[in-house]
Parts: C-alpha cells; structure tokens; sequence
C-alpha cells in the first residue's frame, strides 16, 4: 500500500469512504454490517489506515456500522475522520449535541481527523457565525485530544473557500475537495488545488471516480487510454491522474462492494503518475464526454440585459452540473442560498439575454429546463 507522509503520521494514500457501503435488499439506511466488516478486514490486513465516515451516510448509520467493524482492531492501527454536519442548516445550534453522539456512535473517545462538512454557499455564513459557537467548540475538542487534526470539506466555489480560509486558515490542517479528471475543469477543481497548495494545506479527495461514472468509459474513450497503458483498468486512470496532483494526500473511494475494494487496493500497491501525454489525453477524454455541456464563458454579456437581474453565468453552471450528473444534491443546495425571485423560474423568458450571447446559448430554455427538473 502506497503512503503519504501527514505530519507524524503515515496514512494510506487510499482511504475507506463509508458513505457507499453495501447494504441489505437495496435500502441504503439498511447497512449489511457482515460484509462491511469483512472489508474492513481486508482493507486492514492489506494496509489501508483512514476511514471516513458522517452523521448523515446511510441515514445516519455509517457511524455505528463504521465503529462496530473497526472494534475489533487496537485503536492506534486505524484513523478515523467524521464530520460536523453543515449541510443541515438545523444542525448548527447543536455542535456539542452532535459530536458527543458522534463519539458513542462510533465508540471511540477521539476522532484523528474532524471536518466542517461541505463548506459551501447555502451554509458558509452560518459557519462564520460566531453565535452558533461551532468554530469555538472544535477547537477546544482539538485542545480536550478528542480531535486530533481539524480540517474542512468543500463542495462551494472557490470563493466560498476563501472565505472560509481566510477566517478559519490558519487553524485547518487539511481539507476535502470533490477531484478528479472531470471536474479538474468542469468543477473548477484546478483552482481550488492551486488555492489549497497556496495556503500549504494537504489535499483529501473525496468522488474520485465521480459517483462511479469514471469507472466506465464509452468505448472510444477507454480505447484511448489502453493505448497508453494496456495493463491499465479505466478506474486505475482516474486514481493514477489523481496521484499526479501536487499535495494529494489521502484519495477516498466509497467502495459499495468486496471486488471494488480488492481492486482498488491492488491499484495503490504501486503509484504511477501520469506523463504530460497521457495527462493531456486524460482530459481530453473528459472533455468529450462534457461535449452536451452549455458552454457558458461567463462573460457576463447577458446580466446587464436580464430584466429580472438573473445571475444567468452561475445558473448555467449548476445547469450544467445538475444535467449531466442526472440530478444529485450540489445545484439544489447551492440554490439555497440564491433568494426566490433570483432562481431559475423567475425567467420570464423574454430572450434578452440570448441577443447578446456569443456562444448562442439558448438561455430561456435551459431555465425553463433547470426549474422543471428540480421540481420533479
């Protein structure tokens, strides 16, 4: 098993996601604790340290399926991260509440790793707001030894991020982004690594394989990379791009079965980084497989022409997100924090914006799209 060096600590470069894991009859509260522990054996014996759960995997079962797995093993051969669940704007009144449940769930005394869970628009003024005392109180945890090493995830813009950093930098030991090869351009993951190494802090990847759509490829494009690395699997492209990134520590892959886990941990027996070749034809698979997506500029041309002062940019882009993932929850919550005469369906549908559109965009209908599908 490849490792990286985290302060003192040796952690596996790949780590066990607990949001994923294999459940009974198909219902995702109803955890398959038997088969979860049979891989938390292998992954044990075959070198993976890092587990990560949360509050609200598996309907708030991954803690206790995570923590009975983990029981069997001495508590110093295993690191185990969760996380204060942010994305539920409920849950900021009750950060001491949560992590004391967090703690017994999991039957432990300390967490190695705790995180902000996804710092992102709908939520960020609520982290910042000292009235709910969350900063506060992880910090003292960090001092009680109850938390060993403090960090954050994102699913926010870049901007978000830097918010964030530029009120709680100083004290965050590393953070968890969405990366991989698809989103290194269409997430604007490229930006958010650069913003993490500008401030020196490791980089935890979580989605990988982007919820297992980079895990199969269309033929043309799998056939593209075999060319490069014959002994390769297409999943083993995604984690061998991922091995190319500067301050990539700690790659997450939330494996639902025995054979992914096997396979997986086979591919970090060795780190093969990417050449600037294959990295180039990498990105150029991905960018064919976004070939349906708007190709909004963000030049903003058509903002000043909207009468309903639309931020139409950011709306195309979690268009294009929540189109081509088929759903999922990122354009939802980042609508959260956009009020209700700035959504998608205040669009009246007048074109305005379409007149001065160099890329010819037909706006009006994707608005109409973007608010017919997050009302299904």
């Amino acid at each position: 098993m490849v490792c990286k060096d985290f302060q003192d600590k040796k952690l596996s470069a790949l780590g066990m996601g607990a949001m994923r894991l294999p459940v009974v009859g198909g219902d995702d509260n109803v955890i398959d604790n038997e088969e979860t522990a049979k891989m938390v054996a292998y992954a044990m014996e075959h070198g993976v340290n890092y587990y990560d759960t949360a509050w609200g995997y598996h309907g708030g079962n991954s803690e206790t399926a995570m923590g009975k797995a983990l029981s069997r093993y001495q508590r110093e051969s295993y690191f185990l991260a969760d996380k204060f669940p942010g994305y539920d704007l409920s849950n900021m009144p009750k950060v001491r509440e949560i992590f004391e449940k967090q703690l017994e769930k999991c039957g432990v005394e300390y967490f190695d790793f705790y995180l902000f869970h996804n710092v992102c628009e709908m939520n960020i003024d609520a982290y910042l707001d000292p009235k709910y005392g969350i900063y506060d109180y992880l910090i003292e945890q960090k001092k009680a030894g109850r938390i060993r090493h403090l960090g954050f995830s994102a699913h926010g813009g870049v901007e978000i991020m830097k918010r964030f950093l530029d009120a709680y930098g100083e004290d965050m030991e590393f953070c968890q982004i969405q990366l991989n090869y698809l989103d290194w351009s269409f997430q604007n993951a490229k930006e958010k690594v650069k913003l993490l190494n500008d401030h020196h802090i490791p980089i935890w990847v979580m989605e990988p394989l982007r919820g297992g759509k980079l895990a199969r490829l269309p033929e043309a494009g799998a056939e593209r990379l075999k060319a490069h690395r014959p002994d390769e699997t297409v999943p083993a492209w995604a984690f061998r791009f991922l091995q190319s990134i500067p301050g990539v520590t700690v790659i997450l892959s939330g494996m639902s079965d025995y054979r992914q886990l096997q396979e997986n941990i086979h591919t970090f027996e060795t780190e093969r980084p990417l050449s600037e070749a294959e990295e180039e034809t990498l990105l150029s698979v991905a960018d064919g497989m976004l070939s349906d997506v708007l190709p909004c500029t963000a030049c903003r041309y058509c903002v000043s022409h909207c009468p309903k002062g639309l931020n139409i940019p950011m709306l195309l882009d979690l268009y294009n997100e929540h189109s081509f993932t088929g759903g999922g929850f990122i354009a939802p919550m980042a609508l959260m924090a956009v009020p209700s005469e700035k959504q998608p369906s205040a669009c009246v549908g007048c074109r305005s914006c379409e007149k001065v559109c160099p890329q010819q965009i037909k706006i009006s209908e994707a608005m109409s799209d973007f608010a017919q599908k997050l009302d299904a």
